[in-house]
């Protein structure tokens, strides 16, 4: 019965949420919710998606439901801003956001054979969480050094062999979340044929285009990927991209042979069909308005310009500090809104009991959410515990 149900631990970040929000301190620093924040610590609503909601309250004439695969005009165009032309041949359906997007993802590579996922390490903390419960196997990969704070090619393709023929490999196409450790364009090749070598299937995590050094730049590396293998499941949010992230804004893309397609388009169909039935709209709708317009599309592009140059600023006076062991200046070749430091379990307790400062169990910070004029506290609080 419901009254027998355990109690569950809360989620990592959630938990930070929940004791950030209790501390009356009004000096406490938020280095933990992965949102961007600007100089006065806000999330402001962007320009662009405001003149949206404009037109769309002047002109919707309906709140009908969008049918079963969404708002095909948004799935164009946001294929098209994250896969160019290619974006043509794949498979493609709305969905509840980007996490929606890699549920639904898991569930259709269960569907298809697969047993497991491969997760290079660390990961974001809801991978795992995603792949359970699409009743699939993560196996943990090594990733990254973190002593040497560099990728580790040799180790994460070595993992592959723990995989089977269908199986697949979780890789987050820019601004990795929560390392910001980004993979170079012959990285991206040598997994392309590392998974084509081995059967298996590349399942693309695409959350922060824009985040890191340019639209077409953070994709780059992952359409090399795509073009060179011949599956792939590509989950995709329009969140931080769009600054739209209470409208849970996603989509999920597939590569596959054209003979395939409509199998893949009616198995993902009834897995969102007993899941959600139908996709939320506004959201999509907001995207679509900005991507179809000229001044809106600009608007927006000149605003996300702004954004990726108050997190590279806030990198660089990072990584210009001097804290005592801590490879603070690496922080600077980093990418999007997280990084990761190495600190321990006490040192991470002191900083937010003794300090106010938050972060994630594992040392991740939310880069993006540091106002400028917090900075030299946050430094001052690292020098105590490092």
């Amino acid at each position: 019965m419901i009254e027998t149900l355990p109690l569950k631990a809360p989620d990592p970040l959630l938990k930070i949420i929940k004791m950030f929000r209790e501390d009356p301190r009004t000096d406490k620093i938020d280095l933990g919710v992965g949102v961007y924040k600007d100089a006065s610590g806000a999330t402001p609503v962007m320009r662009a998606v405001k003149d949206a909601e404009a037109l769309l309250l002047a002109q919707q004439k309906t709140k009908t439901y969008v049918g079963q695969q969404g708002d095909v005009d948004f799935l164009k165009l946001i294929g098209q801003l994250a896969f160019g032309e290619m974006a043509r041949d794949f498979v493609s359906i709305q969905a509840v956001g980007g996490t929606g997007a890699l549920r639904l993802g898991a569930d259709l590579l269960r569907e298809s054979g697969a047993k497991r996922i491969v997760l290079p390490q660390p990961c974001w903390p809801n991978h795992p969480s995603i792949v359970r419960a699409a009743r699939l196997e993560p196996v943990d990969a090594p990733f990254f050094n973190i002593a040497e704070q560099r990728i580790d090619m040799d180790a994460l393709i070595g993992s592959f062999d723990h995989a089977e023929r269908g199986d697949a490999v979780i890789l987050q196409a820019c601004c990795h979340n929560p390392l910001g450790a980004d993979f170079s364009t012959d990285q991206w090749k040598a997994l392309a044929d590392a998974l084509n070598a081995r059967g298996l299937i590349a399942f693309v995590d695409l959350a922060y285009q824009g985040f890191g050094d340019g639209i077409d730049e953070d994709v780059a590396g992952a359409r090399v990927l795509l073009e060179r293998v011949p599956e792939a499941v590509i989950a995709v949010s329009g969140a931080k991209s769009f600054g739209i992230y209470r409208e849970r804004v996603g989509a999920l893309f597939v590569k596959t042979a054209e003979k395939s397609r409509p199998a893949v388009m009616s198995n993902l169909a009834a897995i969102a069909r007993a899941n959600y039935s139908m996709p939320p709209d506004h959201g999509a709708a907001i995207v679509r308005e900005v991507l179809s317009d000229a001044a809106l599309r600009a608007s927006w592009r000149e605003e996300l310009d702004q954004i990726r140059a108050h997190i590279k600023r806030t990198r660089a006076q990072l990584a210009a500090e001097r804290v005592n062991s801590l490879p603070m200046h690496l922080i600077a070749a980093q990418k999007g809104m997280f990084s990761t430091l190495p600190l321990n379990g006490d040192q991470i307790n002191v900083l937010r009991e003794t300090h106010g400062i938050y972060m994630t169990d594992a040392a991740r910070i939310n880069v993006a959410g540091l106002r400028e004029s917090d900075i030299p506290r946050f430094v001052e609080a690292l020098k105590a515990v490092a």
